[in-house]
């Protein structure tokens, strides 16, 4: 998300914990993301892509799916352990490496584009960005992108982050407003931005389903202890039989911004 400040007063985050959650209620953005990406050139046959911070593997997989030659890069091993079995489940050919976006292992000017989704932020922008402008071939594109709940418009999501905060009060990413800059503060001076589009969509979601995507958030399962995950879900669940039917959207924003190197 964009123009949150310091990541849980540095809480140690490992998002292997929350890989189960990851593969079961967190697929990665709507197809309509995608299909907006494709009208703008991006996720096409035979385009070379490495996506940042892959986790499972979402993107890499939809990319793949598309046509599009793939690699995904995580420092998470167990993500990328399960974002290959996904890929062979369906058998698309993705290559999954592990590695920190700041230092990857690829030579210059082997990607066409490189897409980091819900991730830049837990990057090292000054080793990421040189990083970047070494891979992208002749008039490459950084697609950064977020595909976030908005609790400023979604009852449910509000609800939930107060008890995320009530379990994990180092948890800085709530009460996010929605905002989505023209240009990223980080990429000035370093990119110009060659297009950007978000749009809003009520994503589908049961007790049980939001219950596990909140779970795979950073302020539940990626930082706290497995007990104390299991006191808020227990505490989730019983909110969620009081606030809200059994079937009911979340009101999300998606956003992209499509970047070429100064």
């Amino acid at each position: 998300m964009h123009g949150l400040g310091a990541i849980d007063e540095g809480r140690v985050i490992d998002w292997g914990n929350t890989t189960s959650d990851y593969v079961a209620h967190r697929p990665g953005p709507p197809l309509r993301f995608y299909q907006c990406l494709q009208t703008l050139g991006v996720g096409l046959k035979d385009q070379r892509i490495l996506d940042l911070g892959t986790g499972t593997g979402a993107l890499a997989r939809q990319f793949a799916r598309q046509g599009s030659r793939v690699c995904g890069i995580d420092v998470a091993k167990q993500q990328l352990d399960a974002g290959r079995n996904l890929a062979n489940e369906v058998h698309l050919e993705v290559e999954f490496r592990a590695a920190p976006a700041e230092n990857v292992p690829y030579p210059d000017k082997t990607f066409d584009v490189i897409t980091a989704n819900q991730c830049w932020l837990y990057f090292d922008a000054s080793k990421t960005i040189p990083e970047v402008k070494r891979l992208l071939a002749v008039n490459g594109l950084l697609v950064t992108s977020h595909f976030s709940w908005l609790p400023r418009l979604d009852p449910i999501a509000q609800a939930t982050e107060r008890l995320v905060l009530k379990y994990n009060p180092t948890w800085s990413a709530g009460d996010w407003s929605g905002e989505i800059p023209n240009c990223p503060t980080w990429a000035t001076g370093e990119f110009e931005v060659v297009a950007m589009f978000f749009f809003d969509e009520d994503v589908a979601f049961t007790e049980q389903t939001w219950r596990g995507r909140v779970r795979a958030c950073r302020g539940i399962g990626a930082s706290l202890p497995e007990e104390v995950v299991n006191r808020f879900d227990a505490e989730h669940k019983q909110l969620l039989m009081e606030i809200a039917p059994p079937q009911f959207t979340v009101r999300h924003r998606i956003d992209a911004h499509l970047l070429r190197p100064c």
